[in-house]
Formats: C-alpha cells, structure tokens, sequence
C-alpha cells in the first residue's frame, strides 16, 4: 500500500534507539525526509546511517537535542523550521517508590514527557495550518489510563499527553491537519529490555520467566500476554502520520495487547 508519504518532512524525538528507531524506520521506508533525535551526536549521526542502510532513503539526517534543555529544543527549531510529521516520542521512566519521587523528579519527568511536545507543537502548529496539512502524533502509553503504582509521575505525564493531543485537535477544525495519540501497552524496547534482563538476574530467574510473571501479576489483563514489538506500535503510527488516515483527528489509538479492559 502507497501510504503517500514521499518528501513529507518528519521529525521523530528520541529516536535513536526502541519505539521511536522503529517510527523513524517504517517512516523512511516510505519515502519520507526524515530527521532523527538524540542527546548525543554520535548516537544520533550513527542511527541515521543505520537506517539509511537498512531502507535506502538518504533522506536521513539527525539533530541531537536534550528536551529538559530549552535551550537545545530552540536550536533545534531554529536547524529545522519546518516540519510536516511531528512524532513526540522522547520520554523518560523510571519505577519509584511515591514516597520517593521529589519535586524534581516530578518537574523534570514533566519538563521531559510533556513540555517536550509542547514545545514542537507550539512551533509546527500554525505552518502546518498555514498548509493545510499536517500530522503531530504524541506516542503515550496505556499508563495514561491506567496509571502504574510503581511509577504515578510517569502515568502522569502520559496522561498530560493525551490532554493536550486532544486540544489541539480541537483547533484543526474544517483543515487537513490531524493530532491524535497512541497509546502502547508493554513494549520490548530497548530500555524494557535491560530492565527485564536487571530484574532476571536480580531474581535468579530468565527473561522468559520474568516475561510471565510480568503479565500473570502487573499487567495481569494483557490479552496478548506478550510484549509487543518496537515494529508493531511504528506500523500503526506511520498510518496514521499518512494520508489515508484523513478521518482520524483527536483519537487516542490502543496499541496496547488488549491491557486496557474497555472496548472504548
């Protein structure tokens, strides 16, 4: 399927390795001038050449940016003024205690999850109006609706994501511009995976005896009782980053394995 995406100018923060490599991938797969993010250069300089290998797009470039910096968020603006597809992926978690989590864990996970897509959006939003056309996807995660005990200051911040998609979906009304989120469930990224491989060694036990206990006693409502694939959440937002997803505005898209009991 031509999903139209050829020469759309995409941005994908936090994008040099799990979810948001796997988005830049697909999205580079179909043609599109891509821009990847990082906090080092050297990271981000060596995934943009992966990914132009592994696809054959040498549309690839990369910025690198810390988004608790706002000083690093502007310059990036200022490197790359237009932008078509927005995915606002760069996130941080970290499983605390309440009790332990300080205000400047909370100010600085808010500052990172959510002020991030704030911020871009802020200076994309209005070129994309003035065009009539363009795509901002916030990549959020079923801890918005079900917010993890082990760690509320990230629940939070997914939560604060989708308010503000929703938002400014409100102000697309009668455009070609669409804002949506997508929420994953569980997902073998790179940064779950060295947490399962801590907790296995930790515990004496494997990553495969880790994975089911995860999914017998934390996210026990799981219907896929698996982790998802980096690949399986970057097929459902480079869909809808396209064209043919003209009809989806404000939505917030399940990718989840069924955690979230609700039909709705």
């Amino acid at each position: 399927m031509d999903l139209k995406l050829d020469n759309k100018i995409a941005l994908v923060t936090g994008s040099t390795a799990g979810i948001g490599y796997a988005i830049a991938k697909s999205l580079a797969t179909e043609g599109v001038q891509l821009y990847i993010n990082g906090r080092d250069q050297n990271k981000v300089d060596k995934a943009a050449q992966k990914i132009i290998e592994e696809t054959g797009n040498k549309n690839v470039k990369g910025i690198a940016a810390d988004f608790s910096d706002k000083k690093q968020i502007e310059n990036l603006i200022t490197q790359l003024p237009e932008v078509d597809i927005l995915i606002n992926n760069v996130g941080i978690f970290e499983p605390k205690e309440f009790k332990a989590i300080t205000d400047e864990d909370w100010f600085k996970f808010y500052e990172v999850n959510v002020l991030s897509g704030v911020r871009l959006s802020r200076a994309y939003f209005d070129r994309m109006i003035s065009k009539n056309w363009g795509r901002i996807i916030f990549i959020s995660s079923e801890s918005a609706l079900q917010i993890p005990a082990e760690m509320i200051h990230y629940g939070m911040t997914k939560t604060a994501q989708i308010a503000v998609a929703r938002g400014l979906a409100e102000l697309t009304k009668g455009t070609a511009v669409t804002v949506n989120s997508v929420l994953p469930g569980p997902t073998l990224s790179e940064g779950v995976g060295d947490f399962i491989e801590s907790l296995a060694k930790d515990q004496g036990l494997t990553n495969a005896e880790i994975e089911k206990d995860f999914f017998a006693n934390m996210r026990g409502t799981s219907i896929l009782k698996r982790f998802i694939t980096t690949d399986e959440i970057a097929n459902l937002v480079t869909y809808i980053a396209s064209p043919l997803s003209a009809a989806t505005n404000g939505a917030s898209l399940r990718a989840d394995g069924g955690v979230i009991k609700t039909a709705f």
